[in-house]
């Protein structure tokens, strides 16, 4: 028996380049009224699509016997939806197949076209199950009021408010709310084709405040944050705001510094007896030559000799193959120790660009006079760069210049055409410098 046809009419697109911005607001609005009522007809089918695959039916049932795990990947198969989105429909479809008294008029209000599936999935999902503490008659109330809100609000904004609702109205269940929460965080790094890698998680609340407090303490000038700065702040701002890095790269790049300063600083409380390591594989030959290509252990994209040189530089463990096959790791030779690192840091102050302001701790120690050309591993020899000005001798094509016979003193890095001085932040030995004739 064929179910009933819906007939649902839009208007015409063509020329739509040309109507008054009013007009476009109607159709834009009409779209997404049809697309409301469509996608009310797949919540209905999610919805019964999760009822044949309920585990009763074993691997018998729809989504088990078509080789999907659950309802939801059978739904995000056929359709094409998101995962997420897949998700919603079925926990919408499954309201709407025996709605709960409080929730029948969200139902109700979905089949309509009226509300749409995120806005229905967030009330209730938000609003939750009665409970000793909170009657059906009150989650009904709830329901009602966030469905007239869902009419000008977003469906994240709707859920927002169903939980401060939920909160209001049950609020000797924080604490299980928040430890349900807790439970679903994670973290997954996934290693793309192309050699990038895709990071995917969940944060909870408290995780996700020090989080994105952190970066936005990064990127707050990107977003019209606080310009009531004093003036070393906004030097910082104005320096930002000319980096040529997107917003969302500034992000990544702190939270990838703030991983290497805290492996840095940790006595083994989160990284154990043995602190991040990253290993560069490279051949003798191509090192020498400054040419070719190095790998870094467990990644499958090359990198170049110049980023090698640089990330070995910077501490990095470099494992170097020789003619015959014998193999160098190069510790004792390359990298600075703690001990010389502690004394850069005391002659050097943090990074040594005289416009940076990157702390020792933020910093990569560097062979002024190149390793590979016989550079002595020793305090004379040694700068602090930060991980830009230290990717700009060894990626820029940038080098370091020292006048003979004057210590640290006047020291420049330059490209042919911009020369930046390097020089020591750390007050006393500023003082002592300028006492000395």
């Amino acid at each position: 028996m064929s179910a009933p046809c819906t007939v649902i009419e839009l208007p015409e697109l063509s020329g739509v380049s040309e109507v008054p911005s009013a007009r476009l607001e109607q159709l834009l609005a009409a779209y997404a009224a049809a697309g409301r009522r469509v996608d009310a007809g797949l919540a209905i089918l999610a919805g019964e699509v999760e009822r044949r695959s309920a585990v009763e039916h074993g691997h018998l049932g729809l989504a088990q016997s078509s080789g999907d795990r659950t309802a939801d990947a059978f739904v995000s198969r056929v359709t094409g939806e998101s995962g997420a989105s897949a998700r919603q429909l079925v926990t919408v479809g499954t309201l709407m197949d025996a709605a709960p008294p409080w929730f029948a008029d969200v139902a109700g209000s979905v089949r309509s076209g009226d509300v749409s599936v995120g806005a229905a999935a967030a009330i209730t999902q938000g609003l939750g199950a009665p409970s000793p503490s909170v009657s059906p008659d009150a989650l009904l109330d709830a329901a009602q009021q966030l469905l007239d809100a869902a009419a000008t609000l977003p469906p994240e904004k709707v859920a927002r408010r169903a939980r401060e609702m939920r909160d209001d109205l049950d609020a000797a269940g924080v604490a299980s709310r928040e430890e349900a929460l807790r439970a679903k965080r994670f973290l997954r790094l996934t290693l793309q084709a192309d050699g990038m890698t895709r990071i995917f998680g969940m944060l909870d609340p408290e995780q996700a405040a020090l989080v994105t407090d952190a970066i936005d303490c990064v990127t707050a000038p990107r977003r019209n944050g606080p310009r009531f700065v004093d003036s070393a702040e906004r030097a910082r701002v104005e320096a930002l705001e000319k980096d040529p890095r997107s917003t969302e790269q500034i992000a990544v790049d702190a939270l990838v510094e703030m991983i290497r300063i805290a492996g840095t600083a940790d006595t083994g409380r989160v990284f154990g007896i043995r602190r991040p390591s990253v290993r560069v594989h490279v051949d003798a030959r191509d090192l020498t030559r400054g040419d070719g290509a190095a790998h870094l252990e467990g990644q499958s994209a090359a990198v170049s000799i110049a980023t090698a040189e640089r990330l070995m530089c910077g501490g990095y463990q470099p494992v170097v193959f020789h003619p015959g096959g014998s193999l160098d790791l190069g510790l004792t030779q390359r990298l600075f120790s703690e001990r010389q690192r502690v004394a850069l840091a005391a002659i050097w102050g943090g990074c040594a660009v005289e416009q940076c302001d990157r702390p020792p701790s933020w910093t990569e120690a560097h062979h002024a006079h190149p390793w590979k050309h016989d550079g002595p591993t020793d305090i004379d020899n040694g700068v602090l760069l930060c991980r830009h000005h230290h990717m700009l001798l060894h990626n820029g094509g940038w080098r370091i210049h020292r006048p003979p016979g004057r210590g640290h003193v006047g020291w420049t890095m330059s490209d042919g055409r911009r020369t930046l001085p390097l020089v020591t932040k750390n007050p006393v030995r500023q003082h002592q410098l300028a006492r000395t004739p």
